[in-house]
Order: structure tokens, then sequence, then C-alpha cells
């Protein structure tokens, strides 16, 4: 273990940049003053329920256990992605860490080896959130979406595992709370000024705004998105006044308008669309879709099922020849 250096990890891992340079920086935060250790089989059992796990999920998760001895090497990772993890919790700087996939021939390991970095980290997130007065049951409905995750990457894969390491960096800093259908994050505006102007938009890059995110939890009805909004809009006022949150923004596949060519006017996408102004440019948006609508990875256009309207509208556009953007908007709080 002590023989152990970042050159050696970065080796062990395959090499290459992307590799190397995250090895780094986790050499760079070193390891926690207290090692970290993993969650017991019976601590994995005791969290199903809480977290949402299904039950193949938690026996993935106890059968992926490692220990310092047998796996110099992930322990060694473990130790410096929960100290990275923690120290940056509660600030706004670098909120999302860029954390890659571990290496294909690591098996189940490594595909489970970002959960164990959670599950291990959790005791630090509930000081956090004690620390700042927030109620457990906040706590415990943020920290659901684990299981929910873990639980659609095995309908992606047909096996068990994660690989969105960087979105639950922001969960285990602290930074993102369940509001019922929405989720909303502590951020500050990314958006250059061209692009803020050009948008209409009352705020300028680095002001706090709160992100919108919509889960997979059931149908996003106007009553149900405006209870959200209500309830995120007190959440923040009351745990984090400091930072007079005033705006909201969601950047997502769902603020597309061309998707108001297929769906009706009533439903309840395009009335999620029109509580926001969008603002200008956007990127390519079939990946997104075709993981948040079909939880299906680069299928082709003829592989994709015809069961919603929805799905319909989104297969009719692309044998259209045409793609889907990634569009950005902001709301008044």
């Amino acid at each position: 273990m002590s023989e152990l250096d970042a050159a050696a990890v970065t080796a062990w891992l395959g090499g290459g940049e992307e590799y190397a340079t995250w090895v780094s920086e986790l050499d760079r935060v070193g390891p926690p003053e207290t090692e970290v250790t993993l969650a017991e089989p019976a601590q994995v059992q005791a969290l199903a329920e809480p977290l949402g796990l299904h039950a193949d999920d938690a026996a993935d998760i106890v059968a992926t256990r490692f220990t310092a001895a047998e796996d110099p090497q992930l322990w060694w990772l473990l130790q410096r992605c929960h100290e990275h993890l923690i120290s940056g919790t509660g600030t706004l700087d670098t909120p999302w860490l860029r954390w890659p996939n571990l290496p294909a021939e690591l098996d189940a390991k490594g595909r489970f080896f970002y959960v164990h970095v959670f599950l291990a980290s959790i005791p630090a997130l509930l000081r956090y959130h004690e620390s700042r007065g927030i109620p457990a049951s906040d706590s415990w409905a943020i920290l659901a979406d684990l299981g929910r995750q873990i639980a659609i990457y095995r309908r992606i894969h047909g096996v068990g595992g994660l690989d969105v390491q960087g979105w639950f960096s922001l969960h285990f800093r602290g930074l993102i709370y369940d509001f019922g259908r929405l989720q909303f994050n502590r951020a500050l505006v990314t958006f250059d000024d061209e692009t803020i102007s050009a948008g209409g938009a009352p705020f300028r890059k680095g002001d706090p705004v709160l992100g919108v995110h919509i889960p997979e939890s059931g149908p996003m009805t106007p009553e149900a998105c405006d209870e959200s909004f209500r309830r995120a809009k007190e959440f923040y006022d009351r745990y984090f006044p400091e930072d007079k949150y005033r705006y909201g923004v969601c950047s997502s596949w769902l603020l597309d308008p061309q998707l108001a060519e297929y769906l009706p006017e009533d439903s309840n996408i395009i009335r999620f669309q029109r509580r926001f102004e969008l603002l200008p440019g956007g990127h390519d948006g079939d990946r997104d879709v075709f993981q948040f609508v079909f939880r299906m990875i680069n299928p082709t256009v003829d592989q994709l099922p015809r069961r919603t309207t929805l799905e319909r509208a989104v297969a009719a556009h692309l044998e259209a020849g045409k793609h889907w953007q990634v569009r950005s908007g902001w709301v008044a709080l």
C-alpha cells in the first residue's frame, strides 16, 4: 500500500491522458486524515430501503466490496475520491467532478466502484446537512436518487453499475435537493455575456441561480411542477439565505422547441417549456433523447420503440433526417 504512487495507479488503470489527469488531481488532493471504510454488508442492507436499492443491486454492492490488501489500487482511489468529494462540500467553484469510468476489464468492481465511494461518503454529507439545519427527510429524499440511477444503469446495460458519477458529485457535495417532481441545485451562471444579453436574461455571469432537473419520477403535470418550484424557493430561502436565489435555469432536450411540432399544446412537456425564456444556442441532443426517453445507448432509428406519443414523435423527427437539441432557458422564481 505504501509503495503505491500516482504513476503506479495510472499504469494500473491502463495509462492514457484521461486517467493520468484524474489520478494526478487525486494525488494533489491526497487521502483523508482518517481512512474511510466500505459499508459492511449489514449496512448495505440497512441502506437499501432509504436509498431505493433493488435487491439485485444491493447484492452486487456487497459482492463487489474490496479491501486495501486485495485491491490496493482501488483502495488508493477510494480514499482520494472521498477526500476530493467532501473537500468541496457546499462550494460552487467546481461543483461537477470529471471522474472517468474505470476500465471495463475490472468488470463489476469497476462498475460499482463509485457506488462504494458514495456510500462511504454518506456520513460526511449527513453531517453537512445537519450543520445547515436541513431535515433528515430532505437528506434521504435526494440520496434516494442513487438507487434510482443504479437501477436505470441495469435497465440500459443489463448489468449493475453506475456511470453518472459526475452528476452525483452534486448530491454528495450538498448542492442538490429533491422537491417531488423536480430537483434543484445551487449553481452559478456560466453563460457568456452575449448569450445572456441575447436571451434577455436578468442575471449576469457568476450570479447565483438554481439549476432545474427532471428526474424519472412520474408525470410532469403543471401542478406537480408548481409544487416543486414552490418548495424549492422556500427551502433555499430558509437553508441558504445568503444566496438570495431569484432565478432558475434549465438545460435539457425537453426545452427543444421542435417538440411543439409533434406534441399537443396541452401536453405536460409543452406546458413545462412555456415556463422558461429560451436562451440562444444549443447543442446536439440526440444522445440525451436516446438515453432519457428510451434508456438506450446509440441505437439506430429502426431500433426505437414507438409505444407513446413522445416516442413516436422522437422517431419521426429522426427518420426525417432532423436532430434534437439540448436548449437552455431561465425562469423567475
